[in-house]
């Protein structure tokens, strides 16, 4: 832990409270006031020191070179593929050099999410909806605008099935779950598993200058 710990799109605060206890200095960011308020009064009744503010990810009040990682979980998704763009160029901008950028996004082979694209015929999200992308073009795309990129499982079967959430869960979420980490665990040793997981984890390194 150490150094500034940035998340795009916190919501209450989930991971920056995470980050904190690592002993980051945590800043988190998201267009909602309600969550931002709700991020600082959850921090406040847990005794942590964290700084939340509204804004926009394409235009990170930030100067440049300042932030030593930068995280966003279950976000860019929503987002159109040219705004996506445009945050990644913000987070390579903010970030020091030898800063790293974690990234959750969500596949066009996994299986859940092939169900959710035959379901709207194949089309591209459109307002909030979830966008899908291949890994190529998530290779490509932060490792041109950030650095050398490596691509990850985040889980199988469905977006956001985490391990610290399965004694909150009914039986079938258990099974996922479970199956979810055996499969995650087995794309360390069988690398084109990832490319099965419904969810991934873009890590981005940034290049010196």
């Amino acid at each position: 832990g150490g150094g500034i710990f940035l998340e795009l799109g916190c919501n209450w605060g989930r991971w920056c409270l995470a980050a904190a206890k690592k002993n980051y200095q945590v800043v988190g960011i998201d267009p909602s006031l309600g969550a931002i308020m709700a991020a600082k009064r959850v921090a406040r009744q847990l005794g942590i020191e964290a700084i939340f503010m509204v804004g926009d990810a394409r235009y990170l009040p930030f100067k440049s070179s300042v932030v030593d990682c930068a995280f966003s979980y279950s976000v860019l998704q929503h987002l159109s593929r040219a705004d996506v763009a445009q945050v990644v160029s913000e987070i390579s901008r903010t970030l020091k050099a030898g800063g790293t950028s974690l990234v959750e996004m969500p596949t066009k082979l996994g299986l859940r999410c092939l169900y959710h694209q035959v379901r709207r015929g194949f089309r591209d999200g459109q307002g909030f909806e979830v966008r899908y992308w291949s890994l190529p073009h998530l290779r490509r795309l932060f490792s041109s605008k950030i650095g050398p990129t490596v691509i990850s499982v985040d889980c199988f079967f469905g977006i956001g099935l985490q391990p610290a959430d399965f004694r909150l869960m009914p039986a079938s979420v258990k099974v996922a779950i479970a199956l979810s980490e055996l499969l995650r665990f087995s794309s360390r040793v069988f690398r084109p598993l990832v490319w099965a997981a419904d969810s991934v984890y873009v890590r981005s390194t940034k290049a010196g200058n």
